[in-house]
């Protein structure tokens, strides 16, 4: 007797999420989680069949194997099967994957019970091993509603998009699998390299050589402290013009030219040419993408790409109190609202802020990104009735600083423009002396008319008043200062800034931008500084050298964003997906091949004066996976290895005895501790060379 029955097993990729779908269905529905993957190529071999067309050799991953099991025996009992893995590219691929080994599990049923295959309408009196069913669903957020109405329209898997992270999986792992060994032999051993990280690390890397080889220009600007001769109200303004002639940035070079503008201004009369008032407006930004969010997080919260990826996971997924999920899909590029979701945050404005803060039309926003999925929405609040403070109790101070900045991004991308009255005025002083000509000084004024949407999303605003001013009104002159500046070098890379040039390059895709930051600081190709901003490590020069010098594709900018479109065109089956690794797999291997004849191995040891005390021979400086350290010249007979604390000329404030050195954690992160730890345990965040007073 069959031991089916007429439950239909659900299938999503994590617990929590199979948690809250459970909710909102009846007893006819098993909800299960597949725990991520299912298959995935093999960790100890190549796994791609380079000379079988690339065919991929997918397994079962040993930490899968229960689940997997547990997944078999569910469905053997079940009528439907209906997988429902997140709408992305990777959440395609998973749907696939269950299919593929639930299909096998189905065929080997039906061979060993010795039947021939037969259609469910034939009659057969002897038992059946009947297949079920396999639907797609897929849904932008997890609420009651979404999950109805994807019960009520499944579809196929997208075999598009399974071929596109195909593509992209087989891809990295060809470039991964064959480059690694390559920096291994002609660097150290543990480096790898990667087709999206390289191009990372090299972004990093070159933002350096460009800070080391910025030779600041010296420029002067010159401001005068003004005065309303009436009320002795005080203002600034700022040179523009000498004569008829246009001040441009480097126009006043050095002290002695601003000095003698100075001196020509000395008792000079000052009255005001030209004011001019205008009301502008400021439009609110769109809502949140992936990078965008990412970005964001940073700037407001100071949380990592991956910390900012974990919490918005755990919205999507909700919580017990959310009566589902918080807010919609988290991987996304699209800017595309729902007209359901509009017509709520109109709503919720008037009843938060009031009708005169909410538009008549919605505002729509096109989507920037090449390849953004037009069904795809942007992230929002799956209810905006349900504002932050209404959830505060029931969330982590991390989920409820996130949800803060969805929910009011969302709402403010539906207010009315910020207005501000702006007046310039422009200053004309007529120096003393015959010889010489106008100058023309301009000061600006800005002050907030209407807050509109800056009341849910503030931004920096400096409010700078002018005194009420009217042509040809004279002024005092308190002082005229001239001022030196240098031109400063590029910054180096932030969490934000880093993910918005990869995105700006076409670099990566929303599901990579975390990941990709995560690898390049656990593989010590970069590190932050003491302003958590990113600095490429002494490795990460040398691999980035190599790859730039020897493998120049693979760390084009160029290039990687060419691939990122042709998996584009993979998903829109616009290309044969085998068809790309072709093209690009034999260049690649046939240089791969010819370098590892041609470069030679790279000699990173450093001597030192430093004797190793357990056989006398001297110590080297090496370079280790996770940093420098000291080790003795006689290896393998000789395995001494010593730390290198690096300090910094302070006395430990604790002790007195010992000197503080800088130290990282294992996630990379900078501290200060005694040297004679572990006798003293002092320790600092804070950089001890830096005062309150800085």
């Amino acid at each position: 007797m069959s031991s089916k029955n007429n439950s239909k097993l659900i299938v999503v990729e994590s617990p929590t999420k199979a948690k809250t779908i459970s909710k909102f269905l009846g007893s006819g529905y098993k909800v299960m989680s597949s725990y991520g993957h299912v298959r995935d190529l093999p960790k100890s071999k190549l796994g791609v069949d380079v000379e079988n067309d690339f065919e991929p050799q997918y397994l079962i991953p040993a930490k899968a194997k229960p689940n997997v099991k547990a997944l078999k025996e569910e469905a053997k009992k079940s009528s439907e099967i209906i997988l429902a893995a997140d709408e992305d590219r990777e959440g395609e691929a998973i749907a696939w994957h269950i299919a593929q080994i639930l299909n096998h599990e189905a065929q080997n049923a039906k061979r060993k019970s010795g039947k021939p295959k037969k259609t469910a309408e034939q009659s057969d009196s002897s038992p059946k091993i009947q297949v079920p069913s396999i639907k797609r669903i897929v849904f932008h957020e997890i609420t009651k509603s979404a999950i109805e109405s994807a019960l009520q329209n499944p579809r196929s898997i997208d075999m598009k998009m399974v071929d596109a992270q195909q593509a992209r999986r087989v891809l990295d792992r060809l470039v991964g699998y064959e480059l690694s060994p390559f920096l291994w032999k002609k660097v150290m051993r543990g480096l790898s390299a990667g087709r999206v990280q390289s191009v990372a690390v090299r972004l990093v890397a070159e933002r350096e050589d460009e800070i080391k080889k910025f030779i600041p220009q010296e420029y002067w600007t010159i401001s005068a402290h003004l005065i309303k001769t009436l009320t002795g109200e005080k203002f600034q303004a700022n040179l523009i013009k000498e004569g008829e002639k246009k001040l441009e940035k480097f126009d006043i070079p050095d002290r002695q030219n601003a000095e003698k503008i100075a001196d020509n201004l000395e008792g000079a009369n000052f009255s005001v040419s030209e004011v001019s008032k205008k009301e502008t407006r400021k439009l609110p930004p769109p809502p949140f993408t992936t990078s965008t969010l990412q970005q964001e997080g940073w700037k407001k919260l100071r949380f990592s790409a991956k910390m900012t990826m974990m919490i918005a996971q755990q919205l999507y997924e909700g919580i017990e109190a959310g009566g589902g999920g918080l807010i919609t899909y988290m991987r996304t590029d699209s800017l595309n609202l729902s007209e359901e979701s509009l017509k709520a945050a109109r709503e919720t404005i008037i009843k938060k802020y009031g009708e005169n803060f909410s538009l008549a039309t919605p505002r729509k926003f096109k989507n920037k990104s090449k390849g953004a999925q037009e069904a795809h929405e942007a992230i929002r609040p799956t209810d905006p009735a349900k504002d932050p403070e209404s959830l505060k109790a029931h969330l982590t101070p991390q989920q409820y600083k996130l949800y803060n900045l969805i929910w009011r991004r969302f709402i403010a991308c539906q207010m009315e423009p910020a207005i501000f009255d702006t007046t310039t005025a422009d200053i004309l002083a007529k120096p003393l002396k015959e010889d010489v000509g106008d100058y023309t000084f301009r000061a600006n004024g800005i002050a907030q008319k209407f807050a509109g949407f800056l009341s849910a999303y503030p931004s920096k605003f400096t409010e700078n008043i002018l005194p009420a001013l009217e042509e040809k009104e004279e002024l005092k002159s308190e002082k005229v200062e001239p001022t030196q500046h240098f031109t400063e070098p590029p910054p180096r890379y932030t969490e934000a800034s880093l993910i918005k040039a990869l995105e700006e390059y076409g670099i990566g895709r929303p599901s990579t931008y975390a990941p990709t930051l995560n690898t390049i600081q656990a593989r010590n190709y970069i590190e932050k500084d003491d302003q958590r901003r990113f600095m490429p490590t002494e490795i990460g020069m040398k691999v980035n050298e190599i790859l730039v010098k020897h493998f120049p594709e693979i760390v084009d900018v160029k290039f990687t964003a060419d691939m990122e479109e042709k998996l584009d065109q993979i998903a829109e089956g616009g290309v044969e997906w085998k068809k790309i690794i072709r093209e690009f797999y034999g260049p690649f291997h046939s240089n791969l091949e010819v370098k590892y004849k041609e470069v030679e191995k790279e000699n990173m040891d450093q001597p030192t004066d430093e004797v190793c005390e357990k056989c006398g021979k001297p110590m080297i400086i090496k370079n280790g996976r996770f940093g420098k350290f000291m080790a003795c010249s006689g290896f393998p007979d000789c395995r001494n290895t010593k730390k290198i604390l690096k300090t910094i000329g302070v006395p430990c404030p604790e002790c007195g005895q010992g000197e503080l050195v800088e130290k990282k954690t294992k996630k990379r992160r900078m501290f200060w501790g005694c040297s004679r730890y572990p006798e003293c345990k002092h320790a600092t965040w804070k950089d001890p060379r830096k005062t309150t007073d800085d």
